[in-house]
């Protein structure tokens, strides 16, 4: 309505304009007549010469060809030619004054002056009342580009827009000035834009007038962009948008219909401001007419599927309320574009062409009998797929994704997952993934498909930092998630690195005062190039020196070091579904210890060996945004064990360590006298085993604590040589939109997962390597002595570790833990060059020694809050805000308040 509005009033004022300099050249032609007595009215005369007088800065013989007129012409004084000249120039929108004058006659001959004055250019756009950011955004909507012309019509349409477009925002009080200031330049002006906002007006009230079936909070309800004002409601303004009014009159039929009320309809409506409160307030009056029923429902016109299995789609029976929002959403559900409707169910096999419409036949009664109408068309083919966009990306990568090939069948479902493949891939912009639809030939039953792609950064560089341990954590990796080793040879294929395969390779290097490690992976998701088989594979090196918790303190002479190479492969399965995946591979750590002591294991010189076996199963339907994904989820569970060596290697561990009839052993009290590490003259219980039976005998001053360490370092060397265990894990993380478009979606993110460590022989034990660290931000995962760091905000890394059996806090990990995640998020932006939301959640979970001590509810709690940035340079950036409700095993205090900061790491 606006732009026709625009319209309009341009085109009334190029009439004005128009009659203006005709009857001003009247004017003018009396006049001149008056005083060129030669002159004679009426008569034909040839045109000797043209003079452009003025202020014009356009050549002289330029204006003249603009107007139409040449030498020599035959014309009429007044006549035609004139008044045509008048109107050519005229509609150049290049000048405010356009005059011709009669210079001199002679004979059958005339000279005439055309005396115009040129618009002023544009030089300058400065525009107050607004923030900065916002400036350059509204030049380029009004396009007030430097040079184009000024006129009333510029000046009007930007004003016209600028209020317009603040009243959409709820400022129905903006006042725009616009005043131009000649420039020192020649003919060109600076515009002066002053945009006085006012203050924003809300929605006071909401009335309605007619409604008995249905009360005013429910149709107010229905309303999803009005809404009145309300101090608890957060997420949506109680701002009046006309264009999104007028939606919600809809909604409200449409609530009305769900209800069973076809003929309801909004009678009037009125909006208008009180300006003592300076609020909107609303009166709707609305009709609601008779409660109808459905009646009988006939299927017409299918060949290709039943009544019976289209009457279980549609799922409505005789007798049901009427609801004519989910008979629509049962034929063609526009919002969900993989819907379990008709239509869908067609296109899903073919029916590109088909046509589906729900038709009334009879009212009787308050019942409606429908035809559901079917034309099913012709099954049609995809033929020919193209994609474009990928300047980077080799096409094999593109195309070994899609579903949607040459020749086969049409289907809308393929098509939908594709969208989903690509964006998964991580090197488009998911939010710009568009199929079109090229060629459709009904005749010949054929569609082809042109996805258009807008490709984003896919290398890294992972810049991460946190505080933990007792010390700063920092991280720096380089990720190139679209290399290309197969061109690693080729010298023109280094811009600066060969990319384009869809292959990743990352190099990590993660420090601390304390620690340090450096890794090496690569991935090729498609090995072999004809099956979706992925081969991973690393080696990682680390070392880490003793840091005693108690006095912050740390000795380099006495390190632990390890060694580990992993490979294993991935495969997308068809059955049940194309969304599992399942993941299998073998790894192997080497841990060597030089003067390691701590209260962990008892032996500090030595090494163990771990040799796992891995088996993973995860079902992935997230979609469409993996940055962030607003429905679907993601489950898995997996598996990781060693060889049962204690079946075959022939060592009694239930009397491992015995000489003599009887054994040293630390048990509890390996810490020695308060929880101190063992020294000469401390006391250790002594077990004496005689016959299989157990007898304990007391506490043995410890004269020589070297030799009492070697004995005990030597059954533990024997014991953990190599590490015998099994682990297994779960993850259900899902996403459920909860209002909003894609690009504005308000998300429910629901996590939980769990872990064990396990034994084979209980007499061998739980090893002290594979452990679980719960708390903190996360970082510093799989490493070290092979434990995961399990993140859970509002307390200090790694603090959630439980008590040992005596009640000593000493850091020794967890064999079971769970986690419980409850998070909102809402987009601030998802733009290509940096995708922004904001978060807020509860969190709950802890860490136990076995399963006996496990307790589902005894959890460790937090809430906080926090922001997300992803920037495909540097990955995911973060902090959070979380407060700790309760206290760390062995404290009395809650936590409190804890910031975590993360970069490069998603959670």
């Amino acid at each position: 309505m606006e732009k026709q509005a625009n319209k309009l009033t341009q085109k009334a004022q190029n009439n004005f304009t128009k009659i203006t300099l005709f009857l001003v050249f009247l004017c003018s032609y009396i006049t001149h007549a008056q005083t060129n007595p030669d002159f004679e009215q009426g008569k034909k005369y040839f045109l000797k010469k043209v003079n452009v007088t003025g202020k014009v800065s356009y050549n002289e013989q330029t204006v003249v060809t603009f107007a139409g007129l040449e030498k020599g012409q035959e014309i009429t004084i007044p006549g035609e030619e004139i008044s045509n000249a008048i109107k050519k120039l005229g509609k150049l929108g290049l000048f405010s004054n356009i005059d011709f004058y009669v210079n001199t006659v002679e004979g059958d001959s005339i000279s005439l002056d055309l005396d115009i004055f040129e618009l002023p250019k544009l030089n300058e756009v400065k525009i107050t009342g607004v923030r900065k950011g916002k400036i350059d955004e509204l030049v380029k909507e009004n396009a007030l580009t430097k040079g184009k012309i000024v006129n009333e019509n510029l000046i009007t349409t930007t004003k016209n827009y600028l209020e317009n477009k603040y009243k959409k925002d709820g400022y129905f009080n903006t006042k725009v000035v616009v005043r131009t200031i000649p420039d020192s330049t020649d003919n060109s002006v600076n515009m002066l834009v002053n945009i006085d906002k006012g203050s924003k007006m809300k929605i006071a009230k909401i009335n309605f007038d007619g409604n008995e079936k249905l009360t005013d909070k429910q149709l107010r309800k229905a309303m999803k962009n009005t809404k009145r004002q309300n101090p608890i409601r957060v997420f949506k303004a109680s701002k009046y948008v006309k264009s999104k009014y007028k939606e919600d009159l809809n909604t409200i039929v449409d609530k009305y219909k769900e209800k069973g009320f076809r003929d309801a309809r909004v009678i009037t409506d009125s909006v208008w401001i009180d300006k003592k409160k300076n609020k909107i307030a609303i009166n709707v009056k609305v009709e609601e007419g008779k409660k109808y029923y459905f009646g009988n429902i006939k299927f017409l016109g299918n060949s290709v599927y039943s009544d019976q299995l289209l009457g279980q789609i549609l799922d409505i029976k005789k007798g049901d309320v009427y609801n004519g929002v989910l008979l629509d959403k049962k034929i063609a559900d526009k919002t969900k574009p993989d819907s379990e409707d008709l239509t869908n169910l067609y296109q899903n096999n073919g029916y590109l062409f088909s046509t589906i419409n729900a038709v009334e036949t009879k009212t009787e009664n308050e019942s409606i009998d429908f035809e559901i109408r079917i034309i099913e068309g012709p099954v049609a083919y995809f033929n020919k797929i193209s994609v474009v966009g990928n300047d980077k990306t080799n096409d094999k990568v593109i195309y070994r994704e899609l579903l949607t090939r040459p020749g086969e069948k049409y289907s809308k479902e393929d098509l939908v997952r594709t969208v989903r493949e690509i964006g998964q891939l991580g090197f488009f912009d998911p939010e710009s993934i568009d199929p079109k639809f090229k060629n459709v030939d009904p005749t010949a039953g054929t569609v082809d498909i042109e996805y258009h792609l807008v490709e984003k950064g896919a290398s890294q560089i992972e810049l991460q930092g946190g505080y933990g341990g007792g010390g700063f954590i920092g991280t720096l990796g380089l990720s190139f998630n679209n290399f290309s080793i197969g061109n690693i040879f080729k010298k023109e294929a280094y811009k600066p690195l060969p990319m384009g395969d869809g292959q990743k390779l990352s190099l990590r290097a993660q420090a601390a005062s304390y620690f340090k490690t450096f890794s090496f992976s690569f991935s090729e998701p498609w090995f072999g190039g004809k099956k979706p088989v992925s081969l991973n594979g690393s080696i990682s090196y680390s070392k880490q020196y003793l840091y005693t918790g108690y006095s912050s303190s740390i000795d380099k002479s006495k390190s632990f070091n390890i060694i580990a190479l992993s490979l294993g492969t991935s495969k997308r399965l068809t059955v049940p579904d194309r969304d599992f995946y399942f993941s299998n591979g073998i790894s192997f750590q080497y841990y060597n210890l030089q003067n390691y002591y701590s209260g962990l294991f008892t032996f500090g010189n030595g090494s163990s060996r771990n040799l796992s076996f891995n088996l993973g199963l995860t079902r992935n339907n997230k979609g469409i945004n993996p940055i962030y994904p607003t429905q679907g989820a993601e489950f898995s569970i997996s598996t990781k064990f060693s060889l049962p060596y204690s079946l075959f290697n022939k060592i009694d561990y239930a009397n491992l360590g015995n000489e003599k009839e009887y054994k040293k052993t630390q048990a509890a009290d390996a810490w020695g006298i308060d929880g101190n590490y063992i020294q000469a003259g401390d006391f250790i219980k002594l077990t004496t085993i005689v016959d299989g039976n157990t007898t304990k005998t007391g506490y043995v001053k410890v004269d020589d604590y070297t030799q009492a360490d070697t004995d005990q370092g030597k059954v533990d060397q024997k014991r953990f040589n190599w590490l015998e265990y099994y682990k297994v894990k779960g993850k259900f993380d899902a996403y459920t939109k909860l209002m909003g478009s894609q690009q504005h979606a308000l998300v429910l993110r629901t996590l939980g997962e769990f872990g064990y460590l396990g034994a084979y022989n209980s007499d061998r034990g739980v090893i002290p390597f594979e452990r679980y660290y719960l708390g903190g931000d996360g970082l510093a995962n799989y490493s070290l002595d092979g434990r995961e760091v399990i993140q859970l905000r509002g307390y200090s890394n790694q603090s959630l570790t439980p008590l040992d059996a005596d009640g000593v806090q000493r850091g020794n990990g967890a064999a079971l833990y769970n986690k419980f995640t409850m998070e909102l998020r809402y987009p601030i932006t998802l733009k290509q060059a940096a995708s922004i939301y904001a978060l807020g959640f509860l969190e709950g979970g802890a860490s136990y020694r076995n399963f006996k001590a496990y307790n589902p509810f005894a959890l460790q709690r937090s809430a906080g809050f926090g922001i997300r940035i992803f920037m495909p340079a540097f990955g995911l950036l973060g902090i959070d805000f979380a407060h700790g409700f309760d206290p760390v095993p062995g404290d009395t205090v809650k936590s409190g308040w804890q910031t975590h900061f993360i970069i490069g790491q998603q959670f």
